[in-house]
């Protein structure tokens, strides 16, 4: 464990002048105004929340950090308390290069204001703040929900970032690894930015996030398994987490290429609050080609209020492969749709391609429907004319699909030369349609786009290839994001029916054996490596239950960024509190019935966190205390 000294930012900054040495050690303070090569080394630079470690102003500037590594906090702290900018650039600077460098613990790693030409190469900004997640295996919390509606003050900040870049144009994002975090890459108010070859996995939030930023160019990305509000067979909430998010009038953007898998969406795009406002404008004439956008608990594509082009991507095994509420003059073509609930499904769609996609193995291939009438207060509604209609579905293949089409509400959509195989449900068909035109549809019809002149420029037509395991299953979220197959980890998959439980063992390449044991009696398992099953027997009387095994094997990087060398064995456990309760039930007759629950619980003296998820009229008393309430509100509410 590495010791470290606080240092304060009392006062002013220190500076280079142009006499000063080109290798050169780092200060707390340091302002950058030349070319500068920096000592490698650790440098722990504590700083407050708004204060940066370093600052770095002036025209055509390259740092170079030598592979340096600034530490923002003491290595015992908690993600979500982590603070301060480690490398802020000034206002005005024009043409800076950020290369080799490696940061941690820092709330933003790297921010920029008004800053033209800037190029961050080949940097390491893991391990920077994050959310601490309320959500467990049985439930979610909504305190874990993010939100991204408001950030033209800023508002994007609260979330932390490895990048955040605001009114800077012409960036080249390259070559960097932005893992263990909340949000990798945040740009406001960014255009013509080219994004390329980073890779921005394993986030609890967004991978990559545009607000007002248009003209970018983001390819050959690994954008995976940036995610949250997730448990297997409970719920598959997503939370609004994405691994790409463009919002709020970010148009004419390429997004090429990328790998972008088990993602809470995989790409979430929405027009904006302007837009529901006024009826006008959007996130349009994106372009989406290339990209695996698969695995995702959410939609595997979102793009809601605005035109845009979906073309040739990978879409396996999410909820909704393409939810495309609310689109306009939009083609969502030649993609590979498969194993989802819902290929494409898309409400108040207007003026729409369906064409030469592949359908496998859904529930429900195209989806497509309006509602009868517009809710009063929807001002878009009031403003812009919302029917479903104008469709063309053409040289679609749909194969093993238990309906291929599910519509109502919807009026003027033309079939042309879709084939169909070993579908259990050709047409599904509600209310309030007109002139659905199939006189074509068994006629043979191939079709072809040229590509984007947009994609010109991007030589190698391949998406970069992550080694993990695939499926939505894979998906563990801890209390700081997602399981990233690094380290060692036992995880509690289930509780079945006669109250054993069902553990997960998986980690890097090893061997693990049991230590400690308390609460529960191991029934069995199936290996002594990795990955293993486990089923434990709970033993009903003790509120405190733990398994802890050590494991020998590979070193591996921990959640926290720690490195754990091969040679020391390591200790992981689960650990539970479960405590003793007496239930009551009573029921009443009110209107129908109203059902009275009560739970009593005895505590040993100590600290302890309570919280109250519940849709219901709920009290917490503490030793006949009142301390937590969502009664009066709640009643209230119901009887409106």
């Amino acid at each position: 464990m590495l010791s470290y000294l606080l240092i304060l930012l009392i006062s002013g900054y220190f500076h280079l002048d142009s006499d000063a040495q080109k290798t050169i050690r780092i200060e707390g303070g340091l302002v950058i105004y030349q070319n500068t090569i920096i000592e490698k080394d650790i440098y722990p630079i504590f700083v407050h929340q708004k204060v940066a470690a370093i600052k770095i102003s002036g025209k055509n500037i390259e740092v170079d950090f030598n592979q340096a590594v600034l530490m923002g906090s003491p290595e015992q702290t908690m993600p979500d308390e982590m603070k301060g900018i480690a490398i802020q650039i000034e206002p005005g600077s024009d043409n800076i290069t950020i290369k080799n460098l490696n940061v941690h613990g820092y709330k933003i790693a790297i921010y920029a204001d008004s800053v033209n030409h800037l190029n961050i190469i080949n940097c390491n900004l893991s391990y920077n703040w994050r959310q601490k997640l309320y959500s467990n295996l049985e439930r979610e919390d909504i305190s874990d929900w993010m939100s991204y509606h408001k950030n033209d003050g800023g508002e994007w900040l609260r979330y932390g970032a490895g990048i955040y870049l605001n009114n800077c144009n012409n960036a080249l994002i390259k070559e960097n690894i932005i893992t263990g975090g909340q949000c990798a890459l945040l740009m406001t108010k960014c255009n013509k930015a080219e994004v390329i070859e980073n890779d921005f996995s394993f986030n609890s939030g967004l991978g990559i996030g545009l607000y007002r930023s248009s003209n970018n160019f983001i390819y050959h990305n690994k954008l995976d398994f940036n995610v949250r509000g997730f448990s297997d067979e409970k719920y598959r909430r997503g939370q609004d987490s994405a691994g790409i998010l463009v919002f709020e009038q970010s148009s004419d953007n390429v997004f090429a290429y990328n790998s972008v898998t088990h993602s809470g969406d995989g790409f979430f795009l929405w027009a904006g609050q302007s837009t529901l406002k006024t009826g006008k404008g959007g996130c349009n004439n994106n372009l989406v080609y290339g990209n695996d956008f698969s695995y995702a608990p959410t939609n595997g594509v979102e793009v809601t209020f605005s035109s845009n082009s979906i073309l040739h991507n990978k879409i396996w095994g999410c909820d909704h492969g393409i939810w495309g509420g609310y689109s306009w003059d939009s083609d969502f073509s030649d993609n590979q749709i498969l194993h989802n609930r819902i290929g494409i499904a898309i409400e108040h769609g207007q003026g729409i391609n369906i064409a030469m996609n592949n359908f496998n193995s859904n529930e429900t291939s195209i989806k497509l429907w309006s509602r009868e009438k517009q809710s009063e207060d929807f001002i878009y509604a009031k403003l812009r004319n919302t029917q479903s209609r104008n469709y063309w579905i053409a040289s679609n293949h749909f194969n093993n699909e238990k309906t291929a089409f599910d519509i109502m509400g919807t009026d003027t959509i033309i079939f042309s030369g879709n084939r169909k195989s070993n579908c259990i449900n050709h047409w599904k068909l509600g209310d309030r349609i007109s002139e659905l035109d199939t006189s074509r549809d068994g006629e043979a019809f191939d079709l072809d786009y040229q590509k984007d002149k947009r994609l010109a420029g991007i030589k190698n037509e391949s998406i970069p290839i992550q080694l993990f395991p695939q499926g939505m299953k894979e998906i563990r979220i801890t209390a700081w994001g997602p399981y990233d197959f690094r380290y060692p980890l036992i995880w509690l998959k289930n509780i079945d029916s006669n109250h054993l439980y069902h553990f997960e063992i998986v980690g890097p390449v090893g061997k693990w054996k049991p230590s400690t044991i308390k609460g529960f009696e191991i029934l069995q398992f199936s290996s002594d490596s990795f990955p293993a099953t486990m089923i434990a027997k709970p033993d009903s009387t003790n509120a405190q239950r733990s398994i802890q095994l050590n494991f020998t094997g590979a070193a591996f990087t921990d959640q926290f960024g720690k490195h754990h060398v091969s040679e020391e064995p390591q200790s992981f456990e689960y650990k539970a509190f479960q405590p003793i309760t007496k239930r009551k039930v009573d029921r009443y007759q009110w209107d129908s019935f109203a059902t009275v629950a009560t739970c009593i619980i005895n505590l040993l003296k100590g600290y302890y966190e309570i919280s109250i998820t519940a849709d219901d009229l709920v009290k917490l008393l503490i030793d006949s205390k009142e301390v937590m309430t969502a009664w009066e509100a709640k009643l209230a509410e119901d009887e409106k």
